[in-house]
């Protein structure tokens, strides 16, 4: 990730909430509440009951078999709550997501259209970085030269989309271009595990790196 701007964010909280994700079922607890019972941030807190409450959560341990993962991130003042459902082929190893749901502690929100945009552009963009976006190597060589080898998202991708403003009027307005993108990697991989029991510790998580970590178990 190193041409990235900004890495640690996304890499970071994809190694962090997967971690927490471990933790939560092997104490054998829903990854919801398991989050809930260790925070003390309200926002967070916030955040996570209002896309709980958006996307249906039913608590359950994890796999539960339904593939559905939660994730939070931190960005730019700006607290997230994500919540995705995904599709698992076992033959293929391809993953496809089917609903994603953001609920997001941006202070005062100046635009709420424009903001609701944003969320959304985000999470579009994270489809790439979890699912397909990776350079190649070979010898030294960049070998990843053009795009029909660097797949990027395409409409047909996106699933539904349900963005969740969680009002803040006491703080000033904050970051909303880039946060929602920085938990994408793991709430994927989250809802991955909950539906297969395999873990995946890598991105972008490929039909054969995900294929590999069913083989595994």
């Amino acid at each position: 990730v190193g041409p990235w701007r900004a890495p640690g964010a996304s890499m970071n909280v994809f190694a962090r909430e997967s971690h927490i994700d471990v933790m939560a079922a092997a104490a054998g607890l829903d990854p919801l509440e398991f989050r809930l019972r260790n925070t003390s941030d309200e926002r967070v807190r916030r955040v996570l009951e209002e896309a709980a409450r958006k996307f249906g959560w039913t608590p359950a341990k994890a796999p539960s078999g339904r593939g559905v993962g939660v994730a939070v991130g931190i960005d730019s003042g700006t607290c997230v709550a994500l919540m995705a459902e995904v599709e698992v082929d076992r033959e293929t190893g391809a993953a496809k997501v089917a609903r994603l749901v953001c609920a997001q502690d941006m202070g005062t929100v100046v635009n709420p259209e424009g903001a609701t945009m944003q969320i959304e552009s985000c999470l579009t963009m994270g489809l790439g970085y979890v699912l397909r976006e990776e350079l190649q190597f070979r010898g030294g060589e960049i070998t990843t030269a053009n795009f029909d080898s660097y797949e990027i998202p395409r409409f047909s991708w996106l699933p539904r989309i349900d963005a969740v403003l969680v009002r803040n009027d006491a703080l000033s307005p904050q970051g909303g271009g880039e946060p929602p993108i920085v938990p994408m990697g793991a709430v994927i991989a989250n809802a991955v595990f909950d539906a297969t029991g395999a873990r995946v510790f890598r991105l972008p998580i490929t039909p054969a790196r995900l294929k590999a970590a069913l083989a595994k178990g």
